[in-house]
C-alpha cells in the first residue's frame, strides 16, 4: 500500500522520473552504482485477439447509434432515460445528491440498487413516462461512503426523455463514413488490430519504463539531497492535491483522511519521501545522460516538445514551451531519453528468479 501510495505521489511531482546506471558514476549528491543491464521482471508482450477486435467495433458501431424518442410507452429496462434528479434525507437535500438532464441506461446498473427492503434506483424509473414527476427511496449499499453507507434517501425525479438507441451494423458504407483510412470492412478490421497492436505495445513499453525507474532508485547512493529541489517538488505535489480535493468539492486534509486514507503526518512525511526520490532520480539522469552523451539534440527537443504540446491538447508549440518552461522540458525530455536508453540495456527475467 505504502509503494503505491508512494508512486502515485511521484507521479504527480513529475511527468516521469527516471534513469539509470552500470559503472558506477557521482556526484555530491548521488552515487549511481549500476544503471546498464537492470534486471527487472518479464513484461509479456500482449496478444491482440479477434474477439478483442470485435468488441472495439461494437463499442465503435454503438458510438454512433441514433436516439430514437419513445413516446408511446414508459420506460422499460433497457431503455435510455435522461432525467433530472434531487436526493432527500430526512428532507434535507444532502451534497452531491442532484443533477440535471443525466442520461442513464436503466439496468446498466449504474446507479445505487436494490438494497434491503429497496428496489434499485434504476428499477423504480422504469413504468414511468416521459413528463412525469415522482419520488423514489433506495438504500445506499454498505460499501459506499462512510458518511451515506446503509443510509436510505429519497429523490424527486423528473423524467425528461425515454430513448432507445438505433445501433448501425457493420458494412462498408458505414466504415466509409466513419474511418479516415479504411474503405471496407475488412481494412476496417485490421486498421482496429493494428490500433490495439499499437496499445499493447506503449502498454509493455510502460510497464518496462515503471519497473527500470523502480530498479533504477534501488542503485543509487545518496549523499545529501538537493534541498531548494526537495521544496519545490514539495510545493508542486502540495498545488496538485490541493487542486484536486477541489475538484472533489473538499478541503485538503479531507481529501488526504477519505481518499488517499491516511493522515496528514503519514501524507506529508510521503510526499518529502517521493521529493526526495525525484530529486536524486534527476541527480542519476544527469549522470547517465553526460556519461552516455545522452543529451537530446535540438532537433530530438523540438520533435518531443511538439509530442508533449499534442498530448497536452495544445497546437501552439511556442506557448506550450512559455507555459511550462524551457528548464522543466529540457528536463523532462533528458528524462525519457535516459529512460529509452535504460529500457534498451534491461534484462527481462522471470519473476521467479527476482523473487528474493
Amino acid at each position: 500500500m505504502k509503494k503505491k501510495m508512494i508512486a502515485m505521489i511521484l507521479a504527480a511531482a513529475v511527468a516521469g522520473t527516471l534513469a539509470g546506471c552500470s559503472n558506477e558514476l557521482s556526484n555530491e549528491y548521488v552515487t549511481v552504482t549500476q544503471y546498464k543491464g537492470l534486471e527487472v521482471s518479464q513484461v509479456e508482450d500482449a496478444e491482440v485477439t479477434d474477439e478483442q477486435v470485435e468488441q472495439v467495433i461494437q463499442t465503435n458501431l454503438e458510438s454512433t447509434a441514433e436516439k430514437a424518442a419513445v413516446t408511446d410507452r414508459a420506460a422499460e429496462m433497457g431503455d435510455w432515460v435522461n432525467i433530472d434528479f434531487t436526493g432527500y434525507m430526512d428532507g434535507v437535500a444532502f451534497d452531491n445528491g442532484s443533477a440535471q438532464a443525466q442520461d442513464l441506461q436503466l439496468g446498466s446498473g449504474s446507479y445505487i440498487g436494490a438494497s434491503g427492503d429497496y428496489a434499485g434506483f434504476e428499477d423504480q424509473i422504469a413504468g414511468h413516462q416521459t413528463g412525469e414527476e415522482f419520488d423514489i427511496t433506495v438504500q445506499f449499499p454498505e460499501n459506499y461512503t462512510e458518511e451515506m453507507a446503509g443510509k436510505v434517501a429519497d429523490f424527486h425525479i423528473v423524467l425528461n426523455e425515454i430513448y432507445t438507441e438505433n445501433v448501425p451494423e457493420l458494412t462498408d458504407e458505414w466504415v466509409q463514413s466513419n474511418s479516415e483510412d479504411s474503405e471496407n470492412v475488412d481494412q476496417y478490421r485490421e486498421e482496429v488490430r493494428k490500433q490495439l497492436e499499437e496499445q499493447a505495445e506503449a502498454s509493455v513499453q510502460s510497464q518496462l519504463r515503471s519497473l527500470v525507474q523502480e530498479a533504477l532508485l534501488e542503485n543509487i547512493e545518496v549523499e545529501k539531497y538537493p534541498e531548494d529541489v526537495v521544496n519545490k517538488q514539495i510545493e508542486e505535489m502540495e498545488t496538485y492535491y490541493t487542486q484536486m480535493a477541489a475538484m472533489y468539492g473538499v478541503e485538503l486534509a479531507d481529501f488526504i483522511e477519505t481518499y488517499l486514507q491516511t493522515t496528514e503526518d503519514d501524507f506529508n512525511a510521503r510526499i518529502k519521501e517521493a521529493a526526495q526520490q525525484t530529486a536524486a532520480l534527476d541527480q542519476a539522469v544527469l549522470l547517465i545522460a553526460e556519461k552516455e552523451n545522452l543529451e537530446p539534440s535540438d532537433e530530438e527537443y523540438e520533435e518531443r516538445v511538439k509530442e508533449y504540446a499534442e498530448q497536452a491538447g495544445m497546437t501552439d508549440v511556442d506557448a506550450y514551451k512559455e507555459q511550462v518552461g524551457e528548464d522543466v522540458l529540457k528536463n523532462a525530455i533528458r528524462i525519457d531519453v535516459v529512460t529509452d536508453y535504460l529500457v534498451e540495456e534491461c534484462i527481462q527475467v522471470e519473476e521467479s528468479d527476482t523473487a528474493e
